[in-house]
């Protein structure tokens, strides 16, 4: 895939870039903490290329683990930190005490490219909620508590590599595709 992320210049762009070269090892905090998380962002929608419609609703595990509910999951991580903690906006999650896992569950009507274009989009709006505030700045999180978005940056690092992890796996299972 053309591209690298040292075409993004000395800054984060805020642009998903294809490469499986490391994300450069110096530069802006800012810079570093984004090209982190669209290194992964990306990743999670490479890993969940060619699949079918059957493949992303197979249980795989015990859990309610799938790769189309992975996929919402992380679509309403998103959303959470940086649309509701961060920007102050009404949460949309559909989690809630009746159903904590409720973001795993997929609907009938759930495909795979509505899937990722949700994802994409909602990475959209967390990039650029991302960049109107400083690393440093401060939002309550409603578990208690005061975050910034720095910690929120490193949060959806941590989160997204830890599905990704999940996906690596699931899609190994399913046809023993392994790697980015």
């Amino acid at each position: 895939m053309p591209g690298s992320w040292t075409s993004c210049g000395s800054s984060w762009t805020g642009r998903p870039v294809s490469d499986d070269r490391r994300v450069p090892g110096r530069g802006a905090e800012r810079d570093m903490l984004g090209n982190f998380l669209d290194y992964l962002r990306e990743s999670v929608t490479l890993k969940v290329a060619g699949l079918s419609e059957e493949d992303i609703r197979r249980k795989l595990v015990p859990s309610l683990t799938t790769i189309g509910g992975l996929l919402l999951h992380l679509r309403w991580v998103e959303h959470y930190w940086f649309e509701h903690v961060l920007a102050g906006r009404p949460c949309g999650a559909p989690w809630g005490p009746a159903d904590w896992d409720a973001d795993f569950r997929l609907t009938g009507t759930d495909t795979l490219d509505a899937l990722v274009a949700d994802y994409a989009r909602q990475c959209e709006v967390s990039r650029s909620l991302a960049w109107r505030y400083e690393l440093d700045h401060e939002s309550d999180d409603p578990h208690g508590g005061i975050v910034t978005v720095r910690w929120i940056l490193l949060h959806l690092v941590e989160e997204t590599a830890r599905h990704a992890g999940h996906l690596d796996i699931l899609r190994e299972q399913i046809d023993g595709v392994t790697g980015r």
